[in-house]
């Protein structure tokens, strides 16, 4: 048993490394919010988390000012516990995307510590069950990418092995979409993947409309077509639609996840650990997944999602976004269009202090310790 001795927060705010455009934004800036625990044996786990250009002075000040001081003198292994505690101390202010996103920061931080101090890669830790993944891509599919170019990064993406690209949807006419997608599966042909993301662009008659235009390209999935919080609108799309509808995203508690599996408004699960509140509420919701036969394809964040990934039985797929390239020394593994769980103990990131340092905003960069408690 080691108490934790010292947090030490820190958020660098990254641009993104292509223009990235949907159906209704413009992901122009990835506040990132980074915590770094340090116990009494001196050992250390670091955890973090993101947004995509608001809200990060909000967690950073939850951090600050109320979840970080908790955590001082509280038994580092006890994550299950700690998560809980942390989750009914921040209850008035509901489950929702700053409290989440504060969480996920503290509880990846205890399980890079326990991982690191037990000698494993978390992917064995959390569970073990295939040492690799398969890849599809997201960073050549974006909404004001033209026609030509999706079809030459989904031809490179099948040429390097990857299993699927996705191409965002949600163009002003359900034309435009149908054009674009069938150019890119008369290019790969019928054994790639095509993932289609309409990143809660429309209404639910739309939705099923456009679901029944794409039906003929066989689609992956149709992600996000919908506003998350409207669990009967993807029940009746589900309801009218062979594709696969794919979830998870912006939901923010086990309890939504419970919702929509329990339903059948979703076949997809999208659980993106940054924003259900970290790996203790990611896992829980994958083995839920499992008991209802649904595959885990998580949301963004490929540097953790890999382990996490090859931890579960029913993690299928890997999103290929290169997130955290500037703040690290290390990068995923890529063999054959799969990503490659980390050997090293932890979460399987080499962060660069210096870069980190370097990028650090001073205004949220602070350390709580136990004299300070």
């Amino acid at each position: 048993m080691a108490r934790i001795e010292k947090v030490e927060l820190r958020m660098v705010d990254l641009v993104p490394k292509v223009k990235r455009t949907d159906a209704i934004q413009s992901f122009v800036s990835q506040e990132t919010p980074i915590v770094t625990i340090t116990d009494a044996d001196g050992a250390t786990g670091t955890g973090y988390s993101y947004t995509i250009g608001t809200g990060g002075s909000s967690v950073m000040r939850l951090l600050a000012d109320h979840l970080a001081p908790v955590l001082i003198g509280r038994d580092a292994d006890m994550i299950e516990g700690i998560w809980h505690e942390l989750e009914f101390f921040t209850h008035a202010t509901t489950i929702g995307a700053i409290s989440s996103i504060a969480l996920a920061a503290i509880d990846t931080a205890l399980w890079d510590l326990r991982a690191r101090k037990m000698g494993l890669p978390l992917w064995k830790l959390a569970g073990g069950a295939k040492d690799r993944c398969p890849l599809y891509t997201t960073e050549g599919g974006w909404l004001h990418i033209e026609t030509e170019a999706l079809v030459e990064d989904a031809l490179a993406a099948k040429a390097k092995g990857f299993t699927g690209s996705k191409v965002k949807i949600g163009r002003p006419h359900v034309s435009e979409d149908y054009e674009r997608l069938a150019a890119v599966r008369a290019a790969v042909g019928d054994g790639y993947e095509i993932m289609t993301d309409c990143n809660q662009g429309f209404t639910v008659d739309e939705a099923i409309r456009r679901a029944d235009r794409l039906r003929d390209l066989d689609l992956a999935w149709f992600e996000e077509p919908l506003p998350a919080d409207d669990i009967g609108g993807h029940l009746r799309l589900s309801q009218r639609t062979s594709t696969p509808v794919a979830v998870g995203e912006s939901l923010y508690s086990i309890r939504h996840f419970r919702e929509y599996m329990q339903a059948g408004a979703c076949s997809v699960v999208q659980v993106d650990a940054g924003r259900i509140g970290g790996i203790t509420p990611w896992l829980k919701v994958a083995h839920a997944a499992e008991a209802f036969d649904m595959p885990i394809c998580p949301h963004f964040l490929m540097e953790l999602h890999v382990s996490l990934t090859c931890a579960v039985q029913n993690g299928k797929y890997v999103e290929y976004i290169p997130q955290l390239d500037e703040l690290t020394n290390s990068r995923m593994t890529i063999e054959k269009g799969h990503a490659l769980a980390p050997v090293e103990p932890g979460i399987g990131i080499d962060w660069d202090w210096d870069a980190v340092r370097g990028k650090s905003i001073p205004e949220f960069t602070s350390t709580i310790t136990r004299q300070e408690a």
